[in-house]
């Protein structure tokens, strides 16, 4: 195309304005990153022998200390109870009208994947391209200075899951503790699990898979809804069939070099441990009729299988504890999925499960700004039914026995990591303040992004910002 000496000119008028403009905008960015204090990046604290003296002791698992002491040395907690002497050297914390209680685990999030969900794309990292990621690893992926690290942790939360999303096959979630200046050294289990988005019966178009009323696009006949659900549970089936294949290939060959070589595939390589039932999978699954359809699947590959969402998991207890599935249920937050459905169904569901005897844990299911609100969905549950007991539980030691940790974590025992919160009142209620926080043993600072905001502005005046 030819342009015309005026067309050119313009065109070049406007490259002039717009250079100057992308590098004052460059500038300004850079600056406002050059300001950064770096408050609320993940400070790792300190580490040191800790004696938490004259506390009150919630220790979960047994009965409640109204008035002793916890010694963490070494990153453990090395002493419990009224008579735990206090190792010479140790710094005392003075936990008189304070309590003691084991640090809050969240295991349905994508803490650390994403930084800014709308509007940033290149700070969310969440899902890759394709419908099978096997091989893609959340571990890889988590950002240890998200902002979100301090914010989460400073309300007692110090554990959490991490999982990629999108696709068939997501990728592995990882279990991470939330310290720690590298992925190594946040992560419990670097490799947590496989995550499934199990096909679901969907009869509008659109996203789904979270509460609300109605649906997105345009309505399909529901036949057609089932065979597209069952078209894409035969892909899922013929994965598990092909990994299962490619491990025995493997294993052949390493016994026997003459055989051919197998030919790397990296997604069935990352599936093999879990279609052989030595490693658990997260199957994202809510309505009854898919809970179902899941328990059907584990039962027909045999492998180990945990519920991530559960809005009608208690619907299914009969399927889900006979093939020994638990639910790390995400809906506290969630609107009834039908119009008349009654306005506390979902916040029932806890209540409901625990009394069918199904395995649960309570979850926030965000990406991470609002993960720190988990006391709140668990305080939420007992006013509708759960004890107060068993909500602590939701997000203590139950969850540490859904993911195989609980031997590490979700209790104030001897010889478990010393991840411990001590507050000034009930650990679920609003109004209660941390005092103190300790992950992996180290005096963590309770700073974060909202408390250097909150101090930068409580004591300004009209005057300070009026002319």
């Amino acid at each position: 195309m030819r342009f015309q000496s005026s067309d050119f000119r313009f065109q070049v008028d406007m490259k002039k304005r717009f250079i100057p403009l992308t590098v004052a905008i460059l500038v300004a960015a850079n600056f406002a990153f050059s300001q950064n204090d770096g408050a609320e990046q993940n400070k790792t604290g300190r580490a040191g022998t800790f004696a938490i003296i004259n506390a009150r002791i919630v220790t979960v698992s047994g009965a409640v200390i109204e008035n002793g002491n916890v010694i963490i040395q070494n990153g453990k907690i090395a002493a419990v109870g009224a008579g735990a002497s206090v190792p010479s050297g140790a710094e005392k914390i003075d936990g008189k009208g304070l309590t003691v209680f084991p640090g809050m685990i969240d295991a349905g999030t994508n803490l650390g994947l994403t930084e800014i969900g709308q509007g940033l794309n290149a700070s969310v990292d969440t899902a890759e391209v394709g419908n099978i990621n096997a091989n893609a690893k959340a571990f890889t992926g988590v950002n240890p200075h998200s902002a979100h690290v301090n914010v989460t942790r400073v309300n007692g939360i110090t554990t959490v899951v991490s999982s990629p999303t999108g696709g068939l096959i997501s990728g592995q979630a990882t279990l991470i503790n939330l310290v720690g200046s590298t992925q190594a050294e946040m992560a419990i289990e670097p490799l947590a699990g496989l995550v499934v988005n199990f096909p679901r019966i969907a009869q509008f178009g659109g996203f789904g898979g979270g509460g609300g009323f109605g649906g997105q696009g345009l309505q399909i006949d529901f036949n057609e809804a089932i065979k597209r659900r069952d078209t894409q549970i035969d892909e899922l089936r013929k994965a598990f069939k092909s990994a299962e294949n490619y491990g025995r290939a493997m294993d052949a060959y390493a016994k026997d070099k003459t055989l051919p070589a197998v030919l790397t595939d990296l997604k069935f390589e990352a599936m093999v441990p879990y279609v052989r039932g030595e490693k658990v999978i997260f199957f994202t699954a809510e309505r009854e009729r898919d809970i179902r359809a899941v328990a059907k699947f584990v039962a027909e590959m045999k492998v180990k299988g945990i519920i991530v969402g559960g809005q009608e998991a208690w619907k299914a207890a009969d399927e889900l504890k006979k093939n020994n599935i638990a639910v790390i249920y995400t809906n506290i937050y969630s609107l009834p999925v039908r119009e008349d459905d009654p306005y506390d169904s979902l916040y029932e569901a806890p209540s409901k499960m625990q009394q069918a005897g199904i395995k649960y844990c309570i979850s926030t299911g965000e990406a991470g700004p609002e993960v720190r609100d988990l006391p709140y969905h668990a305080g939420l549950a007992s006013s509708f039914g759960l004890s107060k007991e068993d909500a602590l539980k939701s997000v203590t030691l139950y969850p540490a026995q859904i993911l195989g940790v609980a031997d590490k974590l979700g209790s104030i025992e001897v010889g478990k990591m010393a991840n411990v919160v001590v507050t000034d009142g009930d650990m679920l209620d609003p109004r209660t303040n941390v005092k103190y926080l300790f992950i992996e043993g180290r005096m963590l600072p309770l700073t974060s992004r909202h408390t250097e905001l909150f101090d930068s502005f409580k004591d300004r005046k009209s005057s300070d910002i009026l002319p």
